[in-house]
């Protein structure tokens, strides 16, 4: 998915550092991700979530809380309740940029975060959170008690959080124990989805059940059996993005049908790395770019991988075709190719194929399909050449 800077001023003029991921093709909504304890912006769940979200049309900002990653600000001293006002200041960021959030996400305290965000942000439509704790101050678990209390009386010190060192002040301390989740998350008055781990180490299974008995309806529980508390295994982080996708569609704007277009292909410019190509063909969006080496992204297959898959695609079916037309036992095909050129060459394109076949097939059965290949029509649109129209020219001036 295509990915972008956005970066905004906290409540105290901190610059904070954030990162669109945005759908390809129509957007269906905003979200806003909160991520986890100390975590960034560039975890890999919460990246990982927020582009899968993005694939469904859902369009996400991530951003670091102010002291971490490429943000502004002292941690140590910030404390939850800052936290909740960089959501709100994202938000509002997101709205004067044409791009209202509609969905909260929050990963552990991020999910605490946005319970007491949402509140004060009255274009939500829905809130999710993942492995979210019921009480806040469930965070402290999680500094080494000695540190702990030297914190509290000579009012700073180092805490080690996930093997880190931070400096944290007493408010941060004071801050996370004087808050109130169970009335906030009573009051919320939206849609709730609860993502929890049934063997999370690190925030219980009693925190969903607190924060489900404490919920009004609608609100949904989804167990995300088997996977740990940071979503480390990229199937895990996966799923919860494609539940929180799914449940989400009931609360947000249906997708706008995408426009019948005169043409096969579409493919404009992102305006993020100098090739990358925001590609309509069919019902189908992804991208297109170039390798790094070449200045790309390499977010994308190239018009050479796009012209090569058009050739095993269409081989494919072709011996699909014909094997179910003979009626063999034709279980599975594949098809790979590879382009290459020479040069001084009168035709300098080389296209090269290998064809799996998986069946019973006999060895005359076997080299029939295999010479059917060669009667693909993309076979032979490439092997006879094409002819070209004039192209027709465009233009707009920006101005309106």
């Amino acid at each position: 998915m295509p990915t972008r800077p956005f970066d905004f001023p906290n409540a105290n003029g901190d610059l904070l550092s954030g990162r669109l991921e945005l759908p390809v093709g129509s957007t269906k909504a905003w979200a806003l991700f909160a991520h986890c304890f100390t975590c960034g912006k560039d975890n890999k769940a919460a990246v990982r979530i927020s582009r899968r979200l993005a694939g469904a049309g859902i369009g996400v900002l991530r951003f670091d809380f102010t002291g971490l990653g490429a943000s502004e600000g002292d941690f140590g001293s910030s404390g939850f309740s800052h936290n909740v006002k960089d959501l709100v200041a994202a938000a509002d960021a997101m709205t004067a940029a044409g791009m209202p959030p509609m969905l909260l996400v929050g990963h552990s305290l991020g999910g605490a975060a946005v319970l007491a965000a949402a509140g004060s942000l009255p274009g939500i439509h829905a809130v999710a959170t993942i492995a979210a704790p019921f009480d806040v101050e469930h965070v402290l678990t999680q500094f080494d008690p000695e540190a702990l209390a030297k914190v509290e009386t000579e009012g700073r010190g180092m805490v080690s959080i996930g093997s880190r060192p931070f400096l944290v002040g007493r408010e941060l301390v004071v801050n996370l124990r004087e808050q109130d989740q169970g009335a906030r998350v009573a009051g919320l008055k939206r849609p709730l989805l609860l993502l929890h781990s049934p063997i999370d180490q690190v925030v219980g299974i009693e925190n969903v059940t607190s924060l489900y008995l404490a919920a009004r309806h609608p609100k949904s529980f989804v167990s995300l059996d088997g996977a740990d508390h940071l979503l480390s295994n990229a199937r895990d982080a996966d799923f919860a993005a494609d539940m929180i996708s799914a449940w989400a569609g009931r609360y947000l704007p249906a997708m706008p049908p995408t426009a019948e277009s005169r043409f096969d292909a579409e493919a404009e410019e992102t305006r993020l790395g100098k090739f990358q190509l925001a590609m309509r063909a069919g019902k189908a969006a992804f991208i297109a770019d170039e390798p790094e080496s070449v200045g790309g992204l390499g977010s994308g297959p190239t018009p050479f991988n796009l012209l090569s898959s058009a050739l095993a695609a269409c081989t494919t079916m072709t011996l699909r075709l014909y094997a179910d037309r003979k009626g063999w036992p034709v279980d599975r095909i594949r098809t790979g190719v590879t382009h290459r050129k020479e040069k001084d060459q009168e035709k300098p394109d080389i296209f090269s194929r290998r064809v799996e076949i998986e069946g019973d097939l006999d060895e005359a059965q076997h080299a029939e399909l295999i010479g059917v290949a060669d009667r693909c029509p993309v076979h032979r649109t490439l092997e006879t050449g094409s002819r070209f129209e004039p192209t027709e020219a465009g233009w707009t001036t920006g101005e309106e």
